[in-house]
């Protein structure tokens, strides 16, 4: 069975009871064929949901409505998690910032489903120690009442209780934490995650309730009678060709580009969203030793800004920057950088430089579209609009609460498209994968229940253990899995996703290109100059992704 790592994690206390007797179901291999589920969609007739996005929301809505019994099928224009779901903070948690904004029944509602994604994908959800630094007298017990109600409003499904640290225990949690008037601190604990293999794996369980799920195929269109939408226009991107889906409820579930499609139906549809872009840096972890984050609470534009251990690396950010423009590309502005850096160098005793750099990468937040000045104010909750077509939108929200928004839009789309009510069954669904064992399995460990097909592979071709890079810890076999069971279809997909070498070292993953192109061309039945030109594309793409580009 696939292995997880050591320790006494809370999250994986709490996984432990929740999938007892699942695991041997569980660790199987997966079929995820992009082509046999082209072939199945091409055989199917009306479908009760169908589903466009292939970020968090839609996934998880196919996974919702599919584990009800309801013939599903979900459509992504690009790969899954292409967008802002491969682009986030890396963490699971009840959002501490919105206690100060009073928000109360959003951070419950978060650390209810930050508590559920722990049990349900133990493999991927695990609890990181935070500290808050304290440089003034007051900031500990300011800090830490909030934080105990923090504690106290997660209840039953909490990690570990905060706790108020002395000078010398921050010190020596943080080595190279700046010590000048430094006073003590708070510690407390939230989640981490890895969002775009957890968005792979919510594919995979969706199509293990019998959802249809495809990448590359975009929604070039609505099919209307009566005014009613009763289905989708669909055009593969790999092959020019065009296909019509129909279902009894269409929901849209594109994030960002909600008001896009939303304008296909109605072309005079107002707004949804207001867009906001997040930056982060990636920093080679000497910069934080140990296990630990840091939380800085207030910065200058009055945000908090983390600073957390990830796959052997520190992601630092996020910035809040409004938008005008949407694209599933962005790039990280040289202010937003220089924000990150001066926010973080004065918490740091030794600062990071832009040649430290590893890898530059941003996202784009779908914020429900309020009357304020600063996105930074915009509520994070979700929304659902019906259109007078019967279209349903979702937007809104954050990784945490993906759940919780499937469930909601489930519930809408079967009154919509007048689908017998059943009940929502994914808060004890095990993500695909979902493992806990005690052992340590790195760097497998992310794949769960996976691990051991991916060590057959290794065994039925020893080359297949061989890096990809020396300073990137993904094996070769990981690839030939992506293409198997993952519906990996270019490099990108595999060095930006299924991996995530393009965020822990843009320029080691430049370098592993061609290596990734040749496994996939040999999977993929593809030709010497499919592989060029893959190459060239990553190429193009990541040095996007490279500090000195986006100065």
């Amino acid at each position: 069975m696939a292995v997880l790592p050591t320790g006494t994690d809370a999250c994986v206390t709490w996984a432990r009871g929740s999938l007892r007797g699942y695991a041997a179901s569980l660790c199987y291999t997966l079929h995820m064929n992009r082509d046999q589920q082209l072939q199945a969609l091409h055989s199917h007739g009306t479908f009760d949901l169908a589903i466009i996005g292939g970020g968090a929301t839609g996934l998880g809505t196919a996974v919702d409505a599919a584990s009800r019994g309801h013939s599903v099928v979900l459509i992504e224009q690009s790969d899954f998690a292409k967008g802002t779901s491969s682009r986030s903070t890396k963490l699971v948690h009840g959002g501490v910032r919105y206690l100060k904004q009073g928000n109360i029944s959003l951070v419950l509602e978060a650390l209810r489903e930050r508590g559920l994604l722990c049990q349900n994908a133990p493999h991927l959800v695990h609890s990181v120690p935070f500290v808050i630094p304290t440089y003034h007298w007051w900031e500990s017990p300011f800090y830490g009442i909030g934080l105990k109600m923090y504690d106290g409003l997660a209840g039953r499904l909490g990690l570990e209780p905060s706790r108020f640290l002395n000078r010398d225990e921050v010190i020596q949690i943080l080595p190279n934490i700046e010590t000048d008037h430094l006073t003590g601190g708070v510690i407390y604990h939230d989640g981490q995650f890895d969002d775009s293999r957890l968005a792979i794996n919510l594919a995979q369980t969706a199509a293990e309730q019998g959802a249809l799920v495809i990448n590359y195929l975009r929604c070039e269109g609505f099919i209307k009678e009566a005014a009613h939408i009763v289905g989708v226009i669909t055009k593969d991107t790999e092959t020019g060709t065009t296909h019509e889906i129909r279902a009894r409820a269409v929901i849209n579930a594109t994030g960002v580009f909600v008001d896009e499609l939303r304008r296909q139906d109605e072309p005079d549809a107002a707004a949804l969203v207001s867009p906001s872009q997040g930056v982060h840096v990636v920093l080679p972890r000497e910069f934080l030793p140990g296990n630990a984050a840091i939380m800085i609470p207030k910065t200058d534009d009055g945000r908090v800004l983390f600073a957390v251990p990830w796959h052997g690396r520190l992601v630092v950010g996020t910035t809040d920057t409004a938008v005008a423009q949407t694209s599933l590309e962005p790039r990280a502005l040289p202010e937003e950088i220089e924000f990150i850096f001066r926010q973080l160098g004065r918490y740091l005793a030794r600062d990071p430089r832009p040649e430290d750099v590893l890898s530059v990468y941003a996202g784009l937040r779908p914020l429900v579209k309020a009357q304020a000045g600063n996105t930074a104010a915009l509520s994070r909750d979700h929304l659902i609009s019906i259109a007078d077509s019967g279209l349903l939108t979702i937007t809104g929200g954050k990784w945490t609460t993906y759940r919780k928004m499937a469930q909601d839009v489930v519930d809408h789309a079967e009154v919509i498209a007048s689908l017998e009510h059943r009940p929502c069954v994914t808060q004890t669904l095990p993500v695909h994968a979902a493992c806990v064992v005690e052992e340590a399995s790195a760097p497998l460990k992310t794949y769960g229940a996976d691990a051991r097909a991916i060590q057959d592979l290794i065994r039925e071709r020893p080359e297949l253990a061989a890096l990809l890079h020396p300073r990137l810890e993904f094996l070769s076999a990981e690839v030939v899995w992506h293409a198997r069971h993952e519906m990996a279809r270019t490099v990108e997909d595999v060095l930006a996703r299924r991996t995530r070498a393009l965020l822990l070292d843009a320029r080691a993953s430049m370098e592993a290109a061609p290596r990734v192109a040749s496994l996939l061309a040999h999977e993929l039945g593809k030709d010497q100059a499919w592989e060029q030109e893959q190459v060239k594309a990553y190429l193009e793409l990541a040095a996007g992704y490279v500090l000195s580009s986006n100065l």
